[in-house]
Parts: C-alpha cells; sequence; structure tokens
C-alpha cells in the first residue's frame, strides 16, 4: 500500500484558493492601495492557490 499525498494536499489548496479569491472579490479595493501598490493579493495569491490545488488533483487521478 502506497501513501498519495497529492489528494489531501490538492483539496487543501484548491479551498484555501478558492476562500481567497471569494474574499478578494468582494472585499473593498481600498485596503489594498495602501499596503500592496493596489494589487489585489488575496485574488492573485488564491488563483495560484487554486491552480496548485487544481494541478495536484490532476496528477493524484492521473496516476491511478
Amino acid at each position: 500500500m502506497q501513501l498519495d499525498v497529492r489528494q489531501p494536499v490538492g483539496y487543501l489548496f484548491l479551498v484555501l484558493g478558492i476562500i481567497l479569491v471569494v474574499f478578494g472579490m468582494v472585499s473593498d479595493p481600498s485596503i489594498y492601495a495602501r499596503h500592496s501598490l493596489g494589487i489585489n493579493i488575496n485574488l492573485a495569491w488564491g488563483g495560484c492557490l487554486a491552480a496548485f490545488g487544481g494541478t495536484m488533483l490532476y496528477l493524484a487521478r492521473r496516476a491511478r
């Protein structure tokens, strides 16, 4: 029996990424003006985390 951690890690990153993307879309844009040079950091990193989670889930499914 071989342990494959790609599936739980993929779900973890996918859920966290979706949460950040939703928060980035509904949050007030003025909070990003001061601290992150106008870039919506939550939206950007949420997309990165969701893409990584999706990649991990794809690799886990492909390995079966």
